[in-house]
């Protein structure tokens, strides 16, 4: 570039130092790759951004195609993109300007407002990539994106200038895949290159938020490319945010932050609307209870319900009440094979109509035989009109993943009862195992696609001795889903629990334990409850989730945990689950019975299995 002074920010330095017919006020900042100057237009009477390239075009051609890619992103028409005014070359060194008005750059907001708040910082992620998802849906990436080229406008809202502007690299690709490329139809190499550019992109706005939270450049380097050169596969540099931060971080954001940059490349973001949708489910979730994937949930349980009937509904309403001379608790039995149904019971007997009419500080009913009883079977029967048929909204794939996460809460649910302690409710027991996975439930239910994302997460790729690889370990459900929905599992559970009016007793036993701490011994049938459920939950998650072979060893780690809380062994687990999955096969649900053989996922082979 044409300039022999060094840079200055001072608004008037002398000598004036001009590019064309810009007068150049300061070096606003600048990468391995790109620069951004402020500059006066004397022409239009204001200041302007200039964006250049930091190494000028190879040879004319290389010029050619920088002015093609950097006026096509010009004319991208979107609100987090800053249009240039200009896209010239001078003295060989190809330029945008972008004018200057009511806004500055995330550099010079930082230097006069400090520190952002966390949720203001996520807020501008999300503008930067909403932006962002607009120009790789047209093929297009920044290729070079840094604190500068974020700008911040009066409302507080965050743009993206210099699109495009480090494209000589992106020449560089096309020259390689063959010069008649963007002549003809975009090719296969042309597609991954755009892909693993706005990939890129996408990192990139993971280190910023990094920086944004920690108020430090991460690895101590202000340059985003060079950080992402020492991240892995490039380098070995491990990126996470810290503890000690000025301000502290939700768990969820957290999450968020650290799979933006997680050392397994399949774990992060590859798309800008992906991570600005988990970002974004985090500020409306934060910022109100009724907000982002909580208060989408809510909607759809009235649109949609919380649970699709399985098939034969019609036919077991019609065992349940057609005889006055059954038992409740045979009724109630036929019930529970229907978890659309007996969710359906519960919150019909927790309405304001049905409370009403009981005596207020009666312990809560967690027996469908005694639910039954209260509501009657003409209750039943409106209970079951109110629920949509199987399989809801969900096409065929999504349905078959439902049936399977009900097979599992149903293994999981005959395993506590086997586990229970004398003198315990079998139903009881079983109520509140399903109540503990209400949120997974909901989550396969209601975000199909986001519970599809939150179980590839979690999956860990086994180690390739004969190529040096170790075991990839997975995200935690906790941190999968807040790094999908920006919320975790057990709120959505929780809120669909209030929303039925569930009582705070029941809330405290169908939250399962922590899996990081503890397990303390039972002060009370609540806690023995919330136990057992627990207990159960881990120990079929531990036969579903794990290879075979390292089932055994978990299994018996699992008894070590809650030994003292239930005083059961490995043997006990290793019965109860046998015992478990001799019921869930002697009881069919009713959409496992009407289903090919090959639909059905099994419940499970045992502590030496998986299901």
């Amino acid at each position: 570039m044409p300039v022999t002074s060094p840079a200055t920010t001072a608004p008037h330095a002398n000598p004036i130092r001009s590019f064309g017919r810009y007068a150049l006020r300061g070096l606003l900042g600048k990468s391995a790759a790109t620069m951004v100057w402020l500059a006066y237009d004397p022409q239009q009477d204001e200041e302007v951004m200039l964006a250049l390239p930091r190494v000028q075009p190879a040879d004319a051609a290389a010029l050619e195609h920088w002015l093609a890619d950097v006026r096509r992103a010009a004319r991208l028409d979107h609100p987090r993109l800053l249009r240039p005014s200009e896209v010239e070359v001078q003295d060989h060194w190809p330029y945008v300007a972008v004018p200057r008005r009511g806004v500055v750059t995330l550099p010079e907001w930082r230097a006069s407002h400090g520190h952002p708040p966390p949720e203001q910082a996520a807020g501008w992620l999300c503008d930067v990539l909403q932006g962002l998802a607009f120009a790789h849906d047209a093929g297009l990436a920044h290729l070079d994106l840094q604190l500068p080229c974020i700008l911040i406008d009066e409302r507080g809202t965050a743009g993206v200038m210099a699109l495009g502007v480090a494209g000589d690299l992106a020449y560089r690709r096309d020259e390689a895949g063959g010069g008649h490329e963007r002549a003809m139809s975009v090719d296969t190499h042309q597609l991954r290159a755009q892909r693993d550019a706005a990939a890129r992109d996408v990192l990139a706005c993971g280190v910023l938020l990094h920086e944004l939270l920690s108020g430090q450049p991460v690895l101590d380097q202000p340059d985003i490319a060079a950080v992402i050169g020492r991240m892995t596969p490039l380098g070995r540099e491990l990126v996470r945010l810290p503890w000690n931060l000025p301000l502290p971080i939700p768990d969820a954001l957290r999450a968020i932050a650290n799979r933006c940059t997680a050392s397994q490349e399949r774990l992060r973001y590859q798309s800008a609307r992906t991570l600005a949708g988990a970002l974004q489910g985090w500020r409306e979730s934060h910022a109100d209870t009724r907000g982002g994937p909580v208060g989408l949930l809510l909607e759809r349980l009235h649109t949609v319900g919380h649970l699709p009937a399985l098939p034969g509904l019609a036919a077991r309403v019609a065992s349940i009440t057609g005889t006055d001379s059954q038992r409740t608790d045979e009724m109630a039995e036929q019930a529970l094979d229907d978890m659309a149904l007996t969710f359906e019971l519960l919150r019909t007997l927790n309405s304001a109509q049905v409370q009403g009419t009981q005596i207020a500080g009666e312990p809560s009913v967690l027996t469908l035989g005694r639910i039954i009883s209260l509501i009657g079977v003409n209750g039943v029967r409106l209970a079951a009109n109110t629920l949509r048929a199987w399989p809801g909204p969900l096409d065929a794939e999504d349905a078959k993943a439902l049936q399977r996460a009900m097979e599992r809460v149903r293994l999981a649910a005959h395993t506590a009862q086997a586990l229970r302690p004398a003198g315990y409710d079998a139903q009881v027991v079983y109520l509140i195992t399903v109540l503990q996975n209400l949120g997974r439930l909901m989550v396969r239910y209601h975000f199909a696609d986001e519970a599809e994302q939150i179980q590839q997460l979690m999956q860990s790729i086994p180690a390739r001795p004969e190529l040096g690889l170790p075991e990839q370990p997975g995200l935690t459900e906790a941190a999968a889903a807040y790094a999908v929905l920006g919320v975790d599992i057990e709120t959505l559970g929780e809120t669909v629990a209030r929303q039925w009016g569930l009582s705070d007793d029941v809330l405290h036993m169908s939250r399962p334990l922590p899996l990081d701490t503890p397990v303390r011994k039972p002060d009370s049938d609540a806690d023995v409850l919330r136990i057992v459920a627990s207990a159960a939950n881990e120990a079929v998650d531990t036969v579903t989730r794990l290879p075979a072979a390292r089932v055994g060893a978990a299994l018996a780690q699992l008894a070590q945990r809650y030994a003292r809380a239930l005083g059961v062994n490995g043997r006990d687990l290793h019965d109860a689950l046998l015992s478990a999955r001799d019921a869930s096969r002697a009881r069919p649900p009713t959409a496992a019975r009407t289903l090919p053989p090959r639909d059905v996922a099994p419940g499970a082979a045992g502590p030496g299995g998986t299901a």
